[in-house]
């Protein structure tokens, strides 16, 4: 069983850029294929980005195709998500998830994660 950190979220004006981590301890992280979700206040939790447990093979959503880079270093167990050029629609409590078996491949769909962080916020003001 892997146990989530997330951190680096903060207040951040938009058009900045912020770059939060997710810490894995308790498993080896290479056994997972890592995520990032999303959510804020009163809506559903939103995919963001996933990467296979290699960091061979990645997939951004188009509502952060070009602003957000998802990545992993597994020798510090650690996935990354840079955010650049925030904008006030991206404010919400950040998740990062961890996905067993399945070829080592992520995905969208929040229910095929096993392990989840307690979250980190992101706020960006206009």
């Amino acid at each position: 069983q892997v146990q989530l950190v997330e951190s680096g979220g903060g207040s951040v004006q938009a058009g900045g850029s912020l770059r939060l981590s997710c810490a894995a301890s308790g498993s080896t992280l290479t056994t997972y294929a890592m995520g990032w979700f999303r959510q804020a206040p009163e809506k559903e939790r939103e995919f963001i980005a996933y990467i296979s447990r290699s960091g061979r093979s990645t997939y951004h959503a188009d509502s952060v195709k070009g602003r957000f880079t998802i990545d992993r270093d597994n020798a510090k167990s650690t996935i990354y998500l840079q955010m650049n050029s925030l904008k006030p629609e991206d404010t919400a409590l950040y998740y990062c998830a961890a996905r067993a078996g399945v070829y080592g491949l992520g995905s969208q769909s929040p229910a095929e994660y096993q392990y989840w962080g307690q979250g980190t916020q992101v706020t960006v003001s206009s």
